[in-house]
This record gives C-alpha cells, structure tokens and sequence, in this order.
C-alpha cells in the first residue's frame, strides 16, 4: 500500500484517526479526515511505544499494528481459522495470560495460530470446559477467575534457554536463515558519488553470501531468503514465512542503514520486543552478541541493541536478529562497507556471536577471542576422523 502521511486526506485518514482516538492517542474531532500534524504526532507516538520504525507515516506494517490494536480481549469471540488467522491485541493480551499460566502458545506474537490453540485447548480440558479452542464468554470467566501459575521466571524465556542448552554448543546440524535485506526492484539506501553508485541490497547479499560460506563451514544448514537478482521484491511476511517453513533455529537479517544527516554513523541490532514487556530473551541475547562482537571487530560506532516489534522479528519461530551495519550515507562508514576485506571481518563477527550462542554461561569467551578459522578446522577434523 502506498503510506499515508501528512496533508492526505479522505476515509483512510478518518479511520486511522479513529482507531487512535480509541487508543486514547488523539483527541476526538468528530467528521475529521485530514492527516494533520495531530494526527503525524499521534501515529509516531503509537510507533514508538509499539516498537515499529518512527516516521509518522501509516506504511503497510504500521496499519496492521493500528488495525490489531483496536482489539481488546473479551471484544470478540477468537478461534483458530487456518486459511486467515485472527491477528490483534486481544489474541497477544490471551498468548501472555495463557504463558503466565504455563501453556505453551510458543511467542505471544497477536496471531491465533494452531499453536495458540492447542494451549487454549489443554486450559479449557483442565478446568472442565467444552475444549473447543475458542476463547468465548465462559473461557474468559475462566481466565479471569485463575491466576498465574508459573513462578521463577518468565515462561518462554525458560523455554527458549532449555531449547538452547539441550541443543548443545556445536554449530553442526543446526539450521540457520540468513536474510539478505531488499532485493529485486527494492534497492533499500542508494548513493551515488560522482560515477560510482552503491546500493544496500547489493552489498546486504554480498555480506549474507560471506556469512553463508563461514557458517556451512562451521557446519551450519545456511539458507537465503533471496538471490542476488530477483526480478521482484521479497517481503517480511514471505522472509519470516521461508524461516519458520524451514524449522530455522536462527534468523539473522542484514542491512545497511541510511540517513539525512551524513553524520550518521555506526552499528545497530535489533531484537524482538515491545513497549509493553513481550520480548524474545533469547533473541535479545543473540542481539547482544551480534553488537558487540561487531563493534570490537570492526570499529563501528555502538549504536547499540534495541527491542523492535518489526514483523519479521515478531512473526519468526526462532531467535531473530536484525544487524544494520554501518551508514551507508556517512562517508566513513562507507569507505569501509564498500572493501571486501571489511565484510569478510563483518562476516566473521556473526559466526563468533552464534557460536557463542551455544557456549554455555560458564563456558562463554571474551568477545573478540573467537577464531573463526579454528571452528572450520575442527569440522574438517572431525570430517577426517
């Protein structure tokens, strides 16, 4: 869809103006159908807290997050519909009520998938209701009469870590997706300088296919979620789709990033999380691990870990990771970006953050000391023997 923004006007605007009224983000002005500075400031402000990129404009993923946040549990009956899944507030506000009660929904992402589901299923049959995975009047009384069972900690970040450590500290085996950012007619940040002209896809693929060769190395299922030169555009829901088909363990998307001011520089990760609590732990230790091996490595500027809601960290089945590595509008940063060599060091910092991944807390190493040549010897190694 083409983002609305300010000065549009007509029944979209009105509709998102309401649904911001409700969340108690605009003042009411009845008949009003102009995308106003109010209305800019509004929408920012439901980004922010939300977790979504911050530009003031209702793009595609923005407009579904607005259009899942009308909803609050008890609104409606909800169910599990293969062909359309129910998606909004009141089903993540059901996925973290049914966690804290110790059923497994897997992520509280808002989609009522088979997963969701079954936990309703199980907490309907314990507490002598009809088990029919629909969260109607009853089911809600139910859920509202009991409290949460689950003390010690939160219940996914248990599961996700007793995942992690059973899976044990080697690479071999282990399926990871690894995304190129853009592709196809989505170019992503561009800049030309005299005749020469860089493009943030190419140079996310030429980082991912690095990445690629290091991690089947080391022993890894590497997948792409793209080729260098498809003719159409991949998108996130069809990216997160790929990961979770494949039954990935990791999911790490690469991008460059881009700004107004040239000053801008550095690196960033981004993780899944959101204003209200909800967050992927280990996805936020994968982050972690990702910065700061990248900045060691490299010399970038530490922009930093931050918690994004992003659907396609929100809707993968795995630990997920964003990394943007350097500005490509800053002159430093792309002095570097644009030299095979640094890459290739880029490269080898996300295979020592996912080898420590696996690394057991009392097992763990100094970031930096990791040599990624080793991990592929010892595979040969053990090939030989």
């Amino acid at each position: 869809m083409r983002p609305i923004r300010r000065d549009d006007q007509g029944p979209a605007v009105a509709e998102i103006r309401s649904i911001l009224v409700n969340l108690e983000l605009l003042a009411p002005d009845p008949g009003a159908d102009r995308f106003d500075a109010a209305t800019e400031h509004a929408v920012r402000a439901f980004q922010q807290c939300r977790g979504l990129s911050i530009d003031g404009r209702v793009g595609a993923e923005t407009w579904r997050a607005l259009d899942a946040a009308r909803w609050r549990l008890g609104d409606r009956a909800l169910y599990h519909s293969v062909a359309d899944p129910l998606v909004g507030e009141d089903v993540r506000t059901l996925q973290e009520r049914l966690l804290e009660m110790g059923y497994d929904v897997g992520r509280a992402d808002g989609v009522y998938g088979s997963r969701t589901a079954r936990a309703l299923t199980q907490f309907q049959r314990e507490v002598g209701l009809t088990a029919d995975g629909t969260c109607g009047p009853y089911t809600m009384h139910a859920l509202r009469r009991l409290g949460r069972k689950v003390v010690g900690g939160r219940p996914q970040w248990l599961r996700e870590s007793d995942a992690l450590r059973q899976s044990g500290p080697t690479l071999v085996g282990k399926t990871i997706v690894v995304d190129p950012g853009h592709g196809g007619p989505d170019r992503g940040v561009v800049v030309t300088d005299g005749e020469l002209s860089w493009a943030e896809a190419d140079l996310a693929f030429d980082l991912a296919a690095r990445l690629e060769g290091r991690l089947a190395a080391a022993g890894m299922r590497v997948h792409l979620t793209r080729g260098p030169y498809a003719e159409t555009g991949v998108t996130d829901l069809e990216r997160t789709r790929t990961a979770n088909e494949l039954g990935a363990d990791l999911f790490i998307s690469l991008h460059v990033d881009g700004h107004t001011n040239p000053a801008a520089e550095g690196v960033a990760t981004y993780h899944y999380g959101t204003g209200t609590g909800a967050t992927s732990t280990v996805g936020e230790r994968l982050a972690g691990l990702v910065q700061r091996e990248i900045v060691v490595r490299t010399g970038l500027h530490d922009c930093r870990v931050h918690a994004k809601s992003w659907e396609l960290l929100r809707l993968t089945r795995m630990p997920a990771v964003r990394a943007d590595v350097g500005y490509l509008t800053c002159a430093g940063d792309r002095a570097r970006l644009v030299r095979p060599g640094f890459r290739d060091q880029v490269a080898e910092a996300l295979v020592a953050a996912v080898q420590r991944m696996y690394y057991p807390t009392e097992l763990d190493v100094p970031t930096g000391s990791i040599d990624v040549r080793t991990l592929q010897a010892a595979i040969e190694a053990t090939a030989d023997a």
